[in-house]
């Protein structure tokens, strides 16, 4: 190469990189990236073009972008729209980019629905029945769709209600709970040992989500999850605001359900133990402990449980580079980028500001992964597996959206490599660490490593991993169904501040914008840090396609027999 190429080549870089901020972008030169072709489609990605699609996607004219209203129809057509323009292949239903999904919105209505607890004997020394109050003392769901609903069954306690053969635990072994109430601890059952329960880490068997499908599984008509805010991670006022509103549920899911799923307050759960002549601490310390029993106590849940009953449809954005794998009949080996594109509305009536624009949840990853979309689309690449982009519904609904894409993948789900998932990356500056938990998980850590490592970031552990984040996020979906997935999520460290300035950045985000009103486009935000987090992105899936091997589960994880039922079905 003469020198005036040479010299040529160098202002293009540079140029490249004063755009993209202090980034490391000739760290990127090794590995994966060394040849130009994959280094070149890297280097397009832009940080002020991911300004200005976060910018748009959190516009009031999306009013707040709610799943089945006009704001959430408007957000996927746009993103659907883009796609389109950038030169993505529809892998949505009947050739366009949209997957429509059916939901049932249900809101109990606090004045018609009642919980009563009513002892079997009514004696003095028993206690008369004791009638809760919607919100104060218990929140419910009715699961079943229909818009009333009435339980007149005996209640089972039934510890923390996990079933894990792995640690050879049965909270239901011995004990019938068909067309009963169980009641149950929320969180895993308390340990110190990783290889039980994870230790101090919550498993998916502590989540809130899991309790009712087991109690399902088993069942029974309805659930009452004890709260106790240092074993929730939350105190009851999240229990009560994310259950006082509509609740969202898929329409054709065909699994069981519940006629109530309940939270109750700890102190009425201790007056329900007093009514059955036992002490709540002291059961507690027996669930936790093995050798525990279920027991059915003598009261009754007695409940009547009226419900506003809201059908509707909002879709999936789905579009792919198809591999080239595909035109040859082989077995694909896809990538799959995704990020939640809707949020919480608007509220009517109330003055002032009243649209939850979501500029950071999650217009964020949006922005992020049609960034990545158009510069991979437009790089002229071909790859030999498919990339696919999804912008999924009903996130903030409880991952529903997410849930039916892996159910209803564009390729069969054995052959989706990985997925790897964006989600309100706070665009403050330049990331220097990166949260990847659940990468460890799977056979492709050791490159997540070493590529994060090129890109000037260090991987830092979950910060709370009692919280359990893992199940908090799109990519559990997909882990559910057996795909390796995971959050590229930021850390507290960025260039030109210490540690101190990143907590208090995230403190005040989390403390006063967090699920907000005031979650809105900031004109002074620093975009390069998520332009780099999309090249990092774009990198471990350009290294998926290429790779001579899948990526699998480490032997034993709770995903792993979900991935080889698929292999099998295959």
């Amino acid at each position: 190469m003469n020198g005036k190429k040479i010299t040529m080549v160098a202002a293009v870089l540079l140029f490249v990189a004063a755009s993209a901020g202090t980034e490391q972008i000739f760290a990127q030169s090794g590995g994966v990236g060394e040849g130009s072709s994959i280094m070149a489609l890297e280097l397009s990605v832009n940080a002020e073009k991911i300004r200005a699609q976060d910018r748009f996607i959190s516009d009031d004219l999306f009013e707040g972008r709610y799943p089945g209203l006009r704001g959430g129809e408007l957000a996927a057509k746009y993103i659907a729209t883009q796609f389109a323009l950038d030169g993505l292949k529809p892998a949505g239903d009947d050739g366009t980019y949209l997957q429509q999904v059916n939901f049932v919105g249900m809101k109990a209505k606090p004045e018609e629905t009642t919980f009563s607890l009513v002892p079997e004997d009514a004696s003095p020394a028993k206690g008369n029945s004791v009638l809760l109050k919607f919100g104060d003392d218990f929140v419910v769901s009715n699961q079943t769709l229909t818009p009333v609903t009435t339980i007149d069954a005996p209640i089972v306690f039934v510890g923390y209600g996990a079933t894990a053969p792995e640690y050879s635990w049965d909270d239901f072994a011995g004990v019938d709970v068909k067309g009963k109430v169980i009641l149950c601890i929320v969180g895993d059952p308390p340990s110190d040992d990783p290889k039980f329960f994870a230790g101090k880490a919550l498993t998916y068997y502590g989540r809130w989500t899991y309790k009712f499908e087991q109690a399902a599984r088993q069942g029974a008509v309805g659930a009452l999850i004890i709260h106790r805010t240092d074993l929730a991670s939350y105190g009851w006022n999240v229990v009560q605001n994310s259950n006082s509103g509509e609740k969202t549920f898929l329409r054709d899911d065909a699994n069981p359900r519940l006629k109530a799923a309940s939270w109750i307050q700890l102190d009425v759960a201790r007056k329900l133990f007093a009514m059955s002549g036992l002490d709540l601490d002291k059961e507690f310390e027996a669930a936790g402990k093995r050798g525990f029993h279920a027991v059915e106590l003598p009261v009754r849940l007695k409940a009547t449980v009226t419900s506003t009953v809201r059908p509707f449809q909002s879709p999936n954005v789905v579009g792919m580079l198809p591999g080239e794998n595909l035109s040859k009949g082989t077995k694909d080996q896809a990538v799959l980028f995704t990020a939640h594109y809707d949020h919480l509305g608007f509220v009517p009536g109330v003055p002032g500001d009243n649209i939850y624009n979501g500029a950071a949840d999650n217009g964020t990853g949006v922005a992020m992964i049609l960034e990545m979309a158009r510069a991979w689309a437009q790089s002229g690449i071909k790859v030999p597996h498919s990339v696919i982009f999804a912008a999924v519904t009903a996130e903030e609904q409880g991952l529903l959206g997410s849930e039916y894409l892996g159910q209803h993948p564009p390729v069969p789900a054995a052959q989706i490599a990985l997925d790897i998932n964006f989600d309100m990356l706070l665009p403050i500056g330049v990331q220097q660490e990166i949260n990847v938990n659940g990468a460890q998980r799977t056979t492709f850590f050791p490159e997540v490593q070493a590529t994060a490592k090129r890109f000037g970031l260090a991987i830092v552990p979950d910060p709370r991993p009692e919280a359990g984040s893992y199940y908090r996020s799109d990519h559990f979906s997909l882990s559910r169904v057996g795909i390796p997935a995971f959050s590229v999520d930021s850390g507290t460290l960025y260039e030109g501040h210490d540690r101190a300035w990143g907590v208090a950045q995230e403190k005040d985000f989390n403390d006063n914008h967090y699920h907000s009103f005031s979650d809105n486009f900031d004109p002074t935000w620093d975009f390069h840090g998520d332009a780099k987090l999309a090249r990092f992105g774009i990198d471990l899936g350009w290294q998926v396609i290429n790779a001579s091997h899948t990526v699998e589960w480490n032997k034993g994880d709770e995903f792993e027999p979900a991935r080889k039922l698929g292999e099998a079905a295959q």
